[in-house]
Formats: C-alpha cells, sequence, structure tokens
C-alpha cells in the first residue's frame, strides 16, 4: 500500500500561535495543541503540524525539514533565508497594521538620526537587520544581540535599542522615542524551493494559501439580507455598496425581492439606517468564514 503524501507545515509558536491557530480554524483545519506533544493534532491526514519558534521557521524551511510555514518578513531577512514567498497574511495580535522594527532611544537623548549613533551601542534581537541597516547609512556601531528587556537597557546599558512595535504605545510608556523605521513585517506563507517543485506539494500549499486568504478577507466584511418592494429596488441599490453586484431573487409575496450582498463590517451601523429608510424590512447582518475571490 502506498504512503499518503502529507505536507510538513510549520506554525509560528509563541506570540503569534493563537492568532495562527485561529485563522487556520476558519479556513477550515481544526488544530489542537497538547502540552505533553512536540507534533499538534489536526484533522487532515495530509498535514504534518509543527509549533516551532517564529525566528527558526525560515531556516527549517529553507533547509527542507519543513515544506512550508508561516513567519515573519522580519525573520525570513534576519536569517536571510532562500525561500519561496507564497502569500503575506495581514493578521495582528493588536492591529491590522505591520509590526515595525523601530530605532528608539530614550526621550531626552540627543540622538536625531541613525548618524548620531555613530560608535554607540544598540542592543537588538535582530542583530543581522540592524548591521545592515547601519552599513547602508554608513555608521559604525556596536550592535549587541538583546535576550529582552531591550526597553529598559535604552535607559541604563545601551545608547539606542531596534525593537519590535505595533502600535507603539509600549516604546510611549517606557519613555522612549521612535527615531526610524527599519523593517515592516507581516506574516508571509513561505515553501522551501524543492517542495515548490513537487506538483502534489505545490497545489497543497496553493490550497492552503487560498483558504487561509479567504478567512482573513472574511474577517473585515459581513453578509446582509433584506426584502425590499421591487419598486423600491433600484433606490435600495444605489446604497448599497458591494463586493460584486448583490444578488437579487424573488420573493412568493408578488411585488418583492429579497437583496443578498457582502460588505465591509465597519460601514454596517451607518448602512442599515439608509437601507430601511430606503424601503428595506427583514434586514439580517451575519458572519462570514471565507470570502474567496
Amino acid at each position: 500500500m502506498k504512503n499518503k503524501p502529507t505536507l510538513r507545515f510549520g506554525l509560528p509558536k509563541g506570540s503569534l500561535q493563537e492568532a495562527t491557530i485561529e485563522k487556520m480554524a476558519k479556513a477550515g483545519f481544526n488544530i489542537q495543541v497538547s502540552s505533553r506533544s512536540y507534533i499538534p493534532y489536526v484533522d487532515d491526514e495530509e498535514l504534518e503540524i509543527r509549533l516551532i519558534r517564529a525566528q527558526e521557521i525560515s531556516r527549517y524551511v529553507e533547509h527542507g525539514y519543513l515544506d512550508c510555514g508561516i513567519t515573519g518578513l522580519d525573520w525570513i531577512q534576519e536569517n536571510n533565508s532562500k525561500v519561496h514567498e507564497v502569500g503575506e497574511f495581514l493578521f495582528s495580535k493588536a492591529t491590522r497594521q505591520p509590526a515595525r522594527w523601530v530605532l528608539a532611544v530614550p526621550e531626552n537623548s540627543p540622538v536625531k538620526s541613525v548618524k548620531d549613533l555613530q560608535g554607540k551601542r544598540i542592543a537588538t534581537e535582530v542583530v543581522s537587520l540592524t548591521r545592515r541597516y547601519f552599513k547602508k547609512h554608513g555608521v559604525k556601531a556596536k550592535i549587541e544581540f538583546s535576550w529582552g528587556a531591550t526597553e529598559f537597557k535604552a535607559h541604563e546599558l545601551v545608547d539606542a535599542i531596534v525593537e519590535l512595535t505595533e502600535t507603539g504605545s509600549s516604546l510611549r510608556a517606557n519613555k522612549l522615542r521612535i527615531v526610524d523605521t527599519l523593517l515592516s513585517s507581516t506574516p508571509r506563507l513561505i515553501a522551501n524551493h524543492a517542495a515548490w517543485k513537487e506538483k502534489w506539494k505545490r497545489q497543497k500549499i496553493e490550497n492552503l494559501a487560498l483558504l487561509l486568504k479567504g478567512a482573513l478577507e472574511a474577517e473585515a466584511k459581513v453578509g446582509l439580507k433584506m426584502n425590499v418592494a421591487e419598486k423600491n429596488l433600484a433606490i435600495l441599490l444605489q446604497t448599497l455598496p458591494a463586493l460584486r453586484n448583490p444578488t437579487v431573487s424573488s420573493l412568493s409575496l408578488a411585488g418583492w425581492v429579497a437583496v443578498e450582498t457582502i460588505i465591509d463590517e465597519h460601514v454596517v451601523r451607518e448602512l442599515i439606517p439608509q437601507l430601511k429608510a430606503a424601503g428595506a424590512e427583514g434586514i439580517i447582518e451575519y458572519p462570514l468564514n471565507k470570502v474567496v475571490y
């Protein structure tokens, strides 16, 4: 009996773990993590999930231990990994904005730009990224790896730090000022080059990407259903923004139609009163699992 083909898929352990597993569930893959096992359960016999620190995933994908994985653009660049990038996926713990690696100094520091850090000491977790940044600006500085508490070090142990931020609130709370942004980073689905050349693995990875993208697209959208008299349909359709043209179908009640569409969730609260004023009745808003273009 021929062995069933499998795809070894790396998911980020740590801060992105919960968000990634949640997005995978919306994409249709139920993943269960046990504290007793290194290998999570997934309800797909063609997938083998491995939970690995985001910092390491791109290296394991590059070297073929993993066929594909999800990690940040920052760690791909920090490791200088040679991998195939399948797609970008905007999901984050705090915002829908990319996380940024920024150069920061204490609020009262005289430093105004990277040029002011000639010969100074910088602490960061992304040593390679930081070295390339300083080299690009022609500044020689002492770049040292930070095991943590980097924000505290900026006040007592080093002259500046390169730290990850989403909103900047933690830096402000620690009385730090952003001097420059080195890199904006979002999660990426990446594949090993050899795996990408295999027909079955590539198809499986592309299907994963399609479903995951559909799940992410659906997060910011909702479905709307409503009934309207045919005489008011034209006015209602002018009111209604749509992903595509809305679906209009006849009702058993003569002279009435049902209208169904998908819209951005953030406009619903303003839109429903307008639809009601345009003659809509029985308006139903419902969540979506996936939106696939």
